[in-house]
């Protein structure tokens, strides 16, 4: 394993990596419960999604590890599986075997674009502002994602959003768990966000079995159903590729699911890109040039992933921001992705167990790791105008609107046209800001992408 992963070059051991890989996968574990919930109200039997899930999430992130030596877990996009139930087949009404057929057509097209560098093209292309940026922008986002499954924050019609009640069980169950995190972090205790997961989780379940009624109606905090339970892939797998093909004679429904195709392809890539760009250059997995490490053979991966996926019946896979719990947790090397995988393997086996770990129980991870994410901000110059506000657009508004991807969309335009005006208007050429051929580009396709969607 050193000679593979080259743990003492990454300044890391087996017994760290093992540790940080459980850390990821307890941070990320909620979408083998949430993505068959999603997924069930498109007609597809909850079971074997539910298979589908850690199969896809187990074997992609497996290959994030072997193939690229990264610490990066992957599996069914949170809001991806969202547009694909409500949107593609619930509103416009595509039978989830054709929307599944999307996902793999988009797959296609992303295995293309990585073998041709043109997705990490894209990644090293962007300023070193907006990475900066794009590594707070996530930390606040997956905070703010621990605050809402800690019922800290709730949705509020009059303001939007507001505080929850302080004092309840899932509240409380979170702050204990952060308690615990900072302590064992200030006593360099290695796995202290491992330790803080598993401490709440007891906590949590110690609650619903005193109060299992209120625990579950008022605060979805369940005891485990079982131990063992196995739900075959029969019903979903390869329907994206064995399908109805008179659905495409009609034009009107070719011309629905290409747009849907590009659909996918759009906010998977943004939404990877950003993933990538803000884990890599927090843990210094990015060079003198400002390159992602081994960014290629990450975004190749990520492709395959949501090919494989759509072929076993899920929707778009997609590199998890969660893995930023694991690197803060010490991951470093591709070894925690490969702890992260077998342990997806191994949850289509013990599927009541992992369902049973509240959100209250991972949000003290999301919510240390987003204070993490936010160090480097301090790195940001704010006095320059030109790289202040578009890194304070991109860092406000992925929270703000719920995804990643557009926090980057509007950070990357904002960028773009500030800094054409200002070299406009300077006259000094030193002090003009370069822009690459690929920014100009990402800011046209992002102010049509946004003229369209109004």
């Amino acid at each position: 394993m050193e000679k593979y992963f080259k743990l003492k070059e990454n300044g890391t051991d087996v017994r760290k990596e093992v540790l940080a890989g459980i850390t990821t996968f307890l941070a990320m574990a909620y979408i083998i419960a949430v993505n068959p919930n999603i997924l069930e109200v498109t007609g597809m039997p909850k079971g074997a999604v539910l298979t589908a899930t850690c199969l896809t999430a187990g074997l992609a992130t497996i290959l994030m590890g072997l193939y690229a030596n990264l610490p990066f877990a992957l599996a069914s996009g949170m809001g991806l599986n969202a547009f694909f139930a409500y949107t593609v087949v619930l509103e416009k009404g595509i039978p989830w075997e054709i929307a599944l057929a999307a996902v793999f057509v988009e797959g296609i097209i992303f295995i293309i674009l990585s073998l041709t560098k043109v997705r990490e093209a894209v990644v090293n292309a962007i300023p070193a502002t907006i990475k900066i940026a794009v590594t707070a922008g996530i930390g606040l986002f997956i905070a703010f994602i621990g605050f809402v499954g800690a019922g800290i924050v709730v949705n509020n019609e009059a303001t939007l959003l507001s505080l929850g009640d302080f004092i309840s069980p899932t509240s409380i169950v979170t702050c204990i768990g952060i308690l615990i995190i900072v302590v064992l972090s200030k006593k360099n205790v290695r796995g202290a966000i491992l330790w803080g997961i598993l401490a709440s989780t007891v906590i949590a379940w110690t609650y619903a079995f005193v109060n299992p009624v209120i625990a579950a109606e008022k605060y979805h905090i369940y005891l485990p159903s079982g131990i063992f339970k196995y739900e075959s892939l029969k019903p979903i797998v390869f329907k994206a590729i064995s399908l109805d093909k008179s659905f495409f004679l009609d034009s009107a429904n070719l011309f629905t699911f290409i747009t849907v195709v590009f659909t996918f392809l759009f906010v998977d890539f943004f939404d990877t890109v950003g993933t990538l760009v803000g884990v890599a250059s927090k843990v210094g997995m990015v060079d003198k040039d400002g390159k992602v490490k081994n960014a290629g053979k990450a975004l190749l991966v990520d492709s395959i992933g949501t090919t494989f996926g759509a072929l076993m019946g899920t929707s778009t896979v997609t590199t998890y921001v969660e893995s930023s719990a694991g690197v803060a947790a010490g991951g470093r090397t591709g070894l925690t992705s490969v702890a992260t995988g077998i342990l997806f393997l191994l949850a289509m086996f013990f599927s009541p167990i992992f369902m049973a770990i509240p959100a209250c129980a991972t949000a003290p991870a999301l919510i240390v790791v987003g204070f993490y994410m936010m160090e480097n901000v301090i790195n940001v110059d704010f006095a320059d105008i030109t790289e202040g506000i578009p890194a304070f657009l991109t860092i406000a508004l992925m929270p703000l609107t719920y995804s990643i991807g557009d926090g980057l969309t509007l950070g990357i335009l904002s960028y773009v046209v500030i800094n054409v005006i200002n070299n406009f208007f300077t006259k000094d050429k030193s002090e003009r800001k370069e822009i690459s051929i690929v920014m100009y580009i990402l800011a046209f396709l992002f102010l049509v992408k946004l003229i369209i969607a109004s």
